[in-house]
């Protein structure tokens, strides 16, 4: 490329960034999105967790999905997220700290997969908040992969005709309208909630509406002080708010969750597109940012310290 062509390119790069900087201060293009009133979630306590992994064979039994196993077909072994595989027990250990991490979709209120759907196969619940999934319009093109921030939709590459795989909270099972027991939670009866929460020995992962769960892990928070990192649920505003909310010992980042702005990536987006457009600069512009904004996200959603 001759320094002249250069020149131009770094000319007319630098001023549709200014320009999108300019105008995106003032384009209000999509107001943030809140979790409904009914949004259902989970808590997990790393600090309450054994890694028995009785969730992730309680979840393969209720959605149908073949059990990964070792080599001799004995023991549970997947080590991720993957096309058998909706939530998993990962293991963070360095020297002596070592703490147990539960992965699966954290239903981010705004999620950036449905957003990124072309087809509407990805869609938030607007009464439960759960981001289900609709295999009927999927296309394949993998793009709800691409845009979650924590890495979660999987793809059936093995299969003929491959779907998205991916944690929708049991949604087939709720069967039942919800009753709320004497601690004041929200409860299904045995087979009609979320099978992982049901199983579990400890309460290490709680099922609930959202606004429970925050109540519940600030009174977690609140006595038993010094007992977690942070005194704060991870979830809470990281990416606009999830439906899924960690109490950690370690450090969040330590157990692959990411650094994430308040705001939602699919609102980042539309007002930087918004803005983009109403000041006519080039659409390349655009996806150089949302190109950047996807990289950084693939970064930090899996740091090589989480361990199966």
């Amino acid at each position: 490329m001759t320094p002249s062509r250069r020149t131009a390119l770094k000319v007319l790069a630098g001023g549709g960034v200014a320009a999108a900087a300019a105008a995106a201060p003032v384009a209000l293009a999509r107001e943030p999105k809140v979790a409904p009133p009914g949004a259902m979630g989970m808590l997990y306590d790393t600090t309450r967790c054994i890694g028995c992994k009785a969730c992730v064979f309680a979840c393969q039994q209720a959605n149908d999905l073949e059990p990964e196993r070792d080599a001799e077909g004995l023991h549970l072994a997947p080590v991720d997220l993957g096309a058998r595989t909706k939530n998993v027990i990962k293991l963070y250990k360095d020297g002596a700290r070592m703490s147990y991490m539960k992965a699966q979709c954290l239903h981010c209120v705004d999620p950036a997969c449905a957003s990124a759907c072309m087809l509407h196969s990805l869609q938030k619940d607007p009464k439960t908040g759960v981001v289900g999934y609709d295999p009927s319009y999927c296309v394949g093109c993998r793009y709800c992969q691409m845009a979650c921030p924590f890495g979660v939709p999987k793809f059936e590459f093995a299969k003929a005709v491959p779907k998205i795989v991916k944690c929708e909270l049991c949604r087939h099972r709720v069967k039942a309208e919800a009753k709320q027991d004497a601690a004041g939670f929200t409860r299904y009866a045995s087979g009609e909630g979320p099978a992982c929460c049901e199983v579990c020995p400890r309460e290490a992962v709680v099922y609930g509406t959202r606004d429970e769960l925050i109540a519940e892990a600030a009174r977690r928070i609140k006595e038993n002080p010094g007992r977690y990192f942070e005194d704060r649920a991870y979830g809470v505003k990281e990416a606009g708010g999830t439906q899924v909310l960690y109490l950690s010992h370690l450090p969040f980042d330590k157990l692959g969750l990411p650094s994430l702005p308040d705001r939602g990536v699919p609102h980042v987006a539309y007002t930087i597109q918004e803005g983009l457009y109403k000041g006519f600069v080039a659409p390349v512009v655009l996806y150089g940012a949302l190109a950047a904004a996807m990289w950084r996200n693939r970064r930090g959603s899996a740091p090589p310290e989480v361990q199966g």
